[in-house]
């Protein structure tokens, strides 16, 4: 695809207006995907995550109601624009629209100019949003944005999507109600593991009166584990070292170890082995800058 032209996918049952949508979008200087189906949508979604998604109303299996609750349920697409295409007139189909996720909506039949200028000024939103996401990202701060009312993801920085998905499937459901009643800045809401490393929720604050802000954040390793892993040692010698690190004596940590000072001798031996040490300051050193790195 051409990294120029903004991807808009269009999910419609009807093969006229896709042929009328596709002609036009590309015209206009768009990459168009084509979709007559919700499902046949969210495939094309599991491999490129477009800019914007024209979704019609009425179509047979899932409707567009349902093709909205979908993507906004999903933090890697609830960042995705919707213009809800309905040939329904009646205000409580619209209304329902916006409450599932869509942010804007056009009548059909279609008057091209306007479809195309509401497509400009959406993606351009979107865009934005994007590129301050990824500035976050960069920056380590991987955020999301909860609808505390509608009970879905209002926005996510791209690696926070991605943890998002590695979650609990109900961990949303348990950040609603703690924010729907307040909560302080801070505030923590829980450990999760993801693979191997726990990180933890922290609410950041409010994004308006609906939509509350988390940050997830890797849970730091003990200092002893950082040791033990980087240099190969066991976990005995790992506090060893780190008692060394902080300029305790053979003698004060037998104490704080309850051993004998010739096992600590013994341990700290093995420690200058294992690691290639030339003695008890190279080791204090390189404890230091290993644990530093690691902040």
């Amino acid at each position: 695809m051409n990294a120029d032209r903004p991807v808009i996918l269009v999910i419609d049952d009807d093969p006229a207006a896709l042929g009328m949508m596709d002609v036009a979008l590309d015209a206009a200087g768009f990459t168009v995907l084509l979709a007559q189906s919700g499902q046949a949508g969210f495939a094309i979604m599991e491999h490129t995550r477009p800019d914007l998604a024209l979704v019609d109303a009425m179509m047979p299996g899932m409707n567009g109601w349902e093709v909205c609750a979908r993507m906004a349920s999903d933090p890697e697409l609830s960042i995705v624009p919707v213009i809800f295409m309905t040939g329904l007139s009646e205000i409580e189909h619209v209304l329902r629209a916006f409450e599932v996720g869509a942010q804007d909506y056009v009548t059909k039949p279609f008057a091209v100019d306007e479809v195309l200028a509401r497509i400009r000024v959406r993606v351009a939103a979107s865009q934005r949003v994007r590129a301050a996401h990824a500035a976050l990202d960069r920056a380590g701060r991987f955020l999301f944005g909860l609808d505390i009312e509608r009970g879905h993801i209002a926005w996510s920085t791209p690696q926070a999507a991605e943890l998002l998905n590695r979650l609990p499937a109900d961990l949303i459901g348990e950040l609603v109600i703690p924010a729907q009643e307040g909560l302080d800045p801070g505030s923590l809401l829980g450990h999760w593991l993801i693979g191997e490393t726990p990180h933890k929720v922290l609410y950041v604050g409010r994004e308006g009166p609906e939509v509350a802000v988390f940050k997830i954040a890797a849970v730091p390793a003990a200092p002893e584990i950082i040791l033990q892993r980087e240099l190969g040692l066991s976990a005995r010698e790992a506090e060893v070292l780190l008692w060394i690190s902080r300029g305790k004596s053979s003698r004060d940590i037998a104490d704080i170890l309850g051993v004998s000072s010739r096992t600590i001798d013994k341990h700290t031996e093995q420690i200058y082995n294992k690691a290639g040490l030339s003695g008890r300051a190279a080791a204090a050193s390189t404890a230091s800058r290993l644990l530093r790195e690691a902040d």
